[in-house]
């Protein structure tokens, strides 16, 4: 959720609407739930492109102007007089952060970083969200009439199920960062050279490396795993903890073939079993492409990411 980790950073500097697709009927570009930032001279995420989105844009800017308070619910049938021919309706919601609400926000954020689920409720008739107890699904109540204020919507903020770490912060590492980090997963970021990831993207949680061992223990039970450091040493001081955990999900390494028979060599004469240096990936990425610039390797390997991701994620 792009949207909600860059919240914090944004409104500290001014007032901005979050745009949510709070319903859908039929066909509609994205799903109930997703949303996107607007402020007067920018936007972050997106509820699906097009002209709807240029609308929903233009009603945010106009509210933001005005300097609204309330919440609004709008109603947008996709049809050839919004110039998209999905054939569906998308209802969307429309809440005005202010400044003041930055606190909340910000341990908003940080509960979903920590992997804690929310729900955000919003009715029409109270000024702001509110983060109800109760792990409710998400729905939205219509209002009686067009533009009625007795709506309500109830947004569940999941944790991402799918996690990452990816060991490394070299020209492939970076780039394969910030080709995930967009998506919707937990992202750890790792390497001894904290001043390479200082532009990390707001959602990506980076770990400092002290030592392989111990920042591999603190990855998360059933995560994936992408090694592609400066140094072979510390690639295998790290494959070796990954490989030393009976809980994780998939390990690739960046490497040759000869790189990988070294490994498995080394790997095995320190004791790890056989069948589990088998689950060890080496070379990474997807078959079929001979680019080796760092950005083509990232994106042959993020492909390979996103094909494990679809396992984990039901339809």
């Amino acid at each position: 959720m792009i949207w909600l980790s860059r919240i914090p950073e944004l409104l500290a500097n001014g007032p901005l609407v979050l745009v949510s697709v709070a319903g859908v009927r039929g066909s509609a570009p994205r799903e109930p739930g997703a949303s996107m930032l607007v402020g007067q001279d920018f936007t972050a995420d997106t509820i699906g492109g097009g002209h709807l989105e240029w609308q929903a844009i233009a009603e945010a800017r106009l509210l933001l102007q005005a300097e609204a308070c309330q919440p609004l619910l709008r109603r947008y049938p996709l049809a050839a007089s919004l110039g998209q021919c999905c054939g569906g309706v998308v209802w969307l919601a429309f809440e005005v952060l202010h400044a003041g609400q930055l606190p909340v926000w910000q341990a908003v954020s940080q509960r979903h970083r920590e992997g804690l689920p929310q729900v955000r409720q919003l009715d029409g008739r109270a000024p702001a969200s509110s983060w109800p107890e109760s792990r409710g699904e998400g729905r939205l109540d219509l209002p009686a009439t067009e533009d009625g204020p007795d709506w309500c919507l109830w947004q569940p903020l999941q944790p991402p199920r799918f996690c990452l770490s990816v060991y490394g912060a070299g020209h492939v590492g970076a780039a394969l960062v910030n080709l995930l980090a967009p998506l919707e997963m937990r992202l750890r970021w790792c390497d001894p050279r904290a001043e390479l990831m200082v532009r990390a993207p707001a959602s990506v949680e980076c770990c400092v490396m002290e030592t392989p061992e111990e920042v591999v223990a603190q990855a998360s039970a059933h995560s994936a795993h992408v090694v592609l450091t400066h140094e072979h040493a510390l690639d295998l001081r790290l494959a070796e903890a990954i490989l030393r955990r009976d809980d994780f999900r998939w390990f690739g390494l960046i490497g040759s073939q000869s790189k990988r028979t070294r490994f498995r060599q080394q790997l095995a004469a320190r004791g790890i079993a056989p069948g589990q240096i088998e689950r060890m990936i080496c070379p990474i990425g997807v078959t079929g492409i001979r680019d080796k610039a760092p950005q083509a390797i990232a994106i042959a390997v993020a492909t390979q990411v996103l094909q494990l991701r679809e396992i984990s994620i039901p339809a």
